[in-house]
């Protein structure tokens, strides 16, 4: 009988151990030399980033859309098809100095720039391809509504405590378009304190292009509470107004602005220094910076007294309301209505323009009182009209909601006073 050679054996094992891990190991290095690597698109403007080199640069005083293709290797002959090329669909005429634009190069070519693509605003870009298919478009990014909501204790100002609070800053102008008629934001004192519901709106999620409205307010000024509730009363003209949580209207019985969604540039300032004239020169009316066409509005009933055009004023008209009261509105582009006719509070009566004497549109609304100019501000006007009982039921049930909403948010005076005092 033969001995079993038990050596042999236990080598014959380690041997055939080694080898499966030799082709384990080849068989894993073969699937990673197979295994592709995956780059994922960087998709901006219609384009994928990761297959060009893109240079980011800014308008400069001088330069043109033709200027800058120019020196960047393309020639006036093919500048000037790709102008005819996108004509009606972008407009690059008129490039505002300081906003960027951005140039993007195939990474095998680099001599002459792919495409152009301009950002004069926040909302949005022109895309024009320069090459192969040559084409512009104007692109508008989708814009998200937000409810928000800010509370605040007075420290020093309402701006500065807004400011502070990390609130949008134009809060400030919208709390005071609210309460113009009834409180003076420039007198308020330590303690006072506001609640607010609004809306701001975004794009690409996180940047503000401005607040929309204020749904819902309350202000504390010297102990005196204050709400305000955002209310259409003419579905036709679109007149909203605010009014308290009795159903009193908080404007008088004029319009507050002339304009709808504008803002108050410049007040009624009889010491103000005026960019146009380069000198301290009374500014008796107030502006209300809104785009050219934005119609302008009739502040209350009246007659047209005066629609003519100056050198200064531009196109204008100016209502009387009645003995004691008249109206101005100036630098219209165009007027609708003409001396003698009768107009209705919110009538359309013209078109914000810039025509006369400005450096921008707007439309300079002017207020006089037995014949003197003065600030509607400050002015003790006589109140609204009470809105009917059917309105009033309508408004009640309309602010429900929002009233339980607005009443269920906590001023947080410890934690906010610590903030705008810091």
């Amino acid at each position: 009988m033969k001995r079993f050679n038990f050596s042999a054996l236990i080598y014959l094992l380690i041997a055939c151990f080694l080898l499966a891990c030799d082709e384990e190991t080849a068989t894993v290095e073969i699937s990673q030399e197979q295994e592709e690597i995956v780059v994922e698109p960087d998709l901006r403007y219609g384009f994928d980033f990761n297959q060009y080199t893109a240079k980011q640069l800014k308008i400069k005083r001088g330069d043109t859309f033709g200027a800058i293709l120019e020196r960047n290797g393309i020639d006036y002959p093919q500048v000037y098809e790709i102008l005819q090329s996108i004509k009606g669909d972008v407009n690059v005429r008129k490039l505002q100095i300081g906003k960027p634009y951005t140039l993007l190069y195939d990474k095998e070519s680099i001599s002459t720039p792919k495409a152009f693509i301009y950002h004069p605003d926040a909302l949005g870009y022109s895309v024009i391809q320069l090459r192969d298919s040559i084409y512009g478009k104007q692109v508008s990014k989708p814009i998200r509504t937000v409810e928000l909501e800010a509370t605040g204790v007075i420290e020093s100002s309402l701006y500065e405590t807004m400011q502070n609070s990390g609130y949008n800053n134009m809060l400030t102008y919208f709390m005071a378009d609210v309460y113009a008629w009834t409180i003076d934001f420039t007198r308020l004192d330590k303690g006072d304190r506001f609640k607010v519901i609004y809306t701001e709106k975004f794009v690409d999620d996180s940047i503000s292009v401005g607040i929309e409205k204020i749904k819902a307010a309350y202000f504390e000024h010297r102990g005196k509470g204050l709400y305000a509730y955002e209310f259409e009363t003419d579905s036709i003209k679109g007149i909203i107004d605010y009014f308290d949580d009795k159903a009193k209207n908080l404007r008088r019985a004029f319009l507050k602005a002339p304009v709808k969604f504008s803002r108050i540039s410049s007040r009624y300032n009889l010491k103000r220094r005026i960019a146009y004239y380069g000198r301290v020169k009374p500014h008796k009316g107030t502006d209300y910076a809104a785009a050219v066409g934005t119609p302008i509005m009739a502040t209350a009933n009246g007659r047209v007294a005066k629609a003519s055009y100056t050198r200064g004023n531009g196109n204008y008209v100016k209502i009387k309301h009645n003995n004691t009261y008249s109206t101005q509105y100036l630098h219209m582009k165009r007027r609708k209505v003409k001396v003698g006719q009768y107009v209705k509070q919110g009538d359309v009566i013209g078109w914000v323009g810039m025509t006369g004497n400005t450096s921008g549109p707007h439309v300079c609304y002017r207020f006089w009182k037995n014949g003197r100019q003065v600030d509607p501000f400050k002015q003790k006007l006589p109140e609204a009209k009470p809105i009917s009982s059917e309105l009033k039921k309508r408004y009640f049930a309309h602010i429900k909601a929002t009233e339980k909403q607005l009443n269920c948010l906590d001023f947080k005076e410890e934690k906010t006073t610590n903030i705008a005092m810091n």
